[in-house]
């Protein structure tokens, strides 16, 4: 079955798969002691990568906290910069999600998986875009430079899927790390993810860190506060009221755009919190704007 899979991702109409092989990049890869400990060394050699693997056996004991996140990446970023590699991938134990580090150790953060992904699909043909609503803002100005329609669904991969279907789109998926590409199927892929990533690096000739700098950018913040007491279809309420004037997003709790920012506040459906998730062009101004929102948040209690 993973090899099944892996000829699929090779036959992918974005990839040329001799230049990749040409080119023998360098790559480490963290599967996290997932199933990813299989298919993705395979993928890579199949691509002509020199591979090195870290917590590669598919035994489930995870080796670190499993979601592919910067502080979860330590051990991934020090390998690249000892072996000098040329990027480093890290998956998550199911392999949807994928997150990159660049050639100098350093995590470009998940946001930018689908953001790579994108710039490449569309740089090849025109088409339309789905992803949820706390997804970067970087997705959107890539599609919208390229003349894409670009639209976000509710958070969660089947609202993802599902607008993808009804309007027909050639790539999407969700700011966490995962990519869906239709032409494979209608699912988060992580060996997709890399393919495109790999093929956007030959591209663009330079490295893994030269490529992340070429991008839109923006840094994210997610916070979340404990509402006990509140309701918090009423909180929300308040919020649509309050920036009524921002013509806010009410699709999925409530998305308020700003001209270079925006904050997305949800409830949770299983505990009384309230997550805010902020986006601006630096990590201040992103904390700050999420902070702000959740002393807003404070000041109804």
């Amino acid at each position: 079955a993973n090899q099944r899979h892996v000829e699929a991702v090779l036959k992918v109409s974005y990839l040329d798969v001799e230049a990749i092989r040409k080119r023998r990049f360098k790559v480490v890869v963290d599967t996290v002691n997932g199933a990813g400990g299989l298919i993705i060394p395979q993928l890579l050699e199949q691509l002509g990568c020199d591979v090195t693997t870290i917590n590669g056996e598919a035994n489930g004991r995870f080796a670190h906290i499993p979601e592919p996140l910067p502080e979860n990446l330590t051990q991934l970023s020090q390998t690249v910069k000892d072996n000098g590699a040329d990027v480093g991938f890290a998956v998550d134990p199911d392999v949807d999600r994928c997150a990159i580090v660049d050639n100098t150790g350093v995590p470009i953060g998940e946001e930018y998986t689908l953001a790579i992904a994108t710039q490449l699909v569309f740089s090849k043909k025109m088409g339309r875009m789905v992803v949820n609503m706390s997804t970067s803002r970087a997705s959107e100005d890539i599609a919208k430079y390229f003349n894409c329609m670009f639209v976000r669904s509710k958070v969660g991969e089947i609202n993802v899927a599902e607008k993808m279907k009804e309007i027909d789109a050639i790539i999407g998926g969700e700011g966490n790390g995962g990519v869906i590409l239709p032409e494979l199927h209608m699912g988060r892929d992580a060996p997709v993810a890399i393919a495109l990533i790999l093929q956007a690096l030959l591209e663009h000739g330079g490295t893994m860190a030269e490529l992340k700098a070429s991008l839109p950018r923006y840094e994210m913040v997610k916070l979340k506060i404990n509402i006990s007491g509140m309701d918090p279809d009423e909180v929300l309420k308040k919020f649509a009221e309050k920036y009524k004037d921002q013509n806010p997003d009410l699709l999925d709790g409530v998305k308020i755009d700003f001209q270079n920012s925006w904050a997305h506040l949800r409830k949770s459906n299983t505990e009384p919190i309230m997550r805010v998730i902020a986006e601006a062009p630096t990590k201040k101004q992103a904390k700050e704007l999420a902070e702000r929102f959740l002393e807003e948040i404070k000041s109804m209690k």
